[in-house]
């Protein structure tokens, strides 16, 4: 019995020193973003701790707020080989996977040979997912889901680690094809980028138009990224958090006793949002310079795990409701 305590407190100190160099790493990373990315600190939190969680997150916002940059800047500072698709409506699934071309050796023999697509990069950045055809959206969403890609019956798994940022613009609804509920729920988060505060619109201007401009420099590189990604599912999570992500996912479902749930949302987030509330919620600990995740960690990322996870009923939404004032309602009542 002596025995397995020291061993578990060596476990402990191994973790605790693990996570520490997490943390001063994750602070740098911090530190090269901001030196080309503005103001917007949620949205940078949140597409890191999408990141570190091992998932994939979807950026909604308009034009021009710099989604593209955070995802090519994030790619710079990870150490990551990065792709970027701009998804138009005559896209095909093979643009994206790769396609098969037919090799003929000098002795007239012929075969096929394999030609790798964008899909094979480390950060894959997704532009305006929401124009492309279902077809192609869904050839991208399965190769999220399981890591590979399966091409004339032959298998190809995409490099480790694999992350797609997708962005997608609220605006323009037509002709663009919008993801379909159990597709969005392939996103371990959504995070909604807003036009940037007034410093932060200042500093834009006076840093982006000059003639140098800042580039970000690796602070870390993609084996150290699957270290950090390792540790966030072995931080310890306290019973009191575990409580807390379960009573707030299901008090967003109707027919678990909720009221203004039951009268407002028609069909509530599944266990994912719970698992992704589990990953999140440590990597949001490590991220804010702690070694444990709290039960403000779990108020902060009501929003950005659970809004594509759940829809209204149509009386919610002729009054004017959305999914966000109901989470935050649901927020409200868990703090009690």
């Amino acid at each position: 019995m002596g025995m397995m305590k020291t061993e578990a407190s060596l476990d402990e100190k191994a973790i605790v020193a693990a996570a520490e160099r997490a943390l001063s790493d994750i602070a740098a990373i911090r530190g090269e973003v901001s030196k080309v990315i503005f103001g917007q600190e949620s949205v940078v939190e949140n597409t890191i701790l999408a990141v570190l969680s091992g998932g994939h997150a979807l950026l909604v916002g308009v034009p021009g707020l710099a989604k593209t940059r955070l995802v090519t800047t994030l790619g710079e500072v990870l150490g990551l080989a990065a792709n970027r698709i701009q998804f138009t409506p005559d896209l095909m699934p093979s643009d994206i996977l790769g396609s098969e071309v037919m090799d003929q050796d000098d002795s007239g023999r012929r075969s096929f040979r394999f030609i790798k697509g964008p899909v094979f990069a480390q950060l894959l950045m997704a532009d305006e997912i929401n124009r492309a055809s279902p077809r192609t959206q869904s050839a991208l969403l399965q190769a999220m889901q399981e890591y590979h890609i399966t091409i004339a019956g032959q298998r190809y798994d995409l490099p480790a680690p694999f992350h797609v940022l997708a962005t997608q613009n609220p605006l323009e609804q037509e002709g663009t094809y919008p993801l379909p509920e159990a597709q969005l729920d392939r996103f371990l988060l959504q995070v909604d980028v807003n036009y940037p505060e007034l410093a932060a619109e200042r500093q834009i201007l006076l840093e982006t138009t000059g003639l140098g401009e800042t580039r970000p420099e690796a602070i870390i590189d993609a084996q150290r990224l699957i270290e950090i990604q390792t540790l966030v599912r072995q931080m310890p999570v306290s019973e009191t958090v575990v409580d807390a992500i379960l009573s707030l996912v299901r008090s967003a479902r109707p027919g678990q006793g909720n009221a203004s749930t039951d009268k407002n949302v028609a069909w509530g987030p599944g266990p994912r949002a719970g698992q992704a509330m589990m990953l999140c919620a440590r990597a949001r600990a490590l991220y804010e310079g702690r070694l444990a995740p709290s039960l403000d960690d779990i108020f902060a990322l009501a929003e950005p795990i659970l809004q594509h996870r759940m829809a209204l009923t149509f009386a919610a939404r002729a009054e004017g409701m959305s999914v966000r004032d109901v989470i935050a309602g649901l927020v409200r009542q868990a703090k009690g």
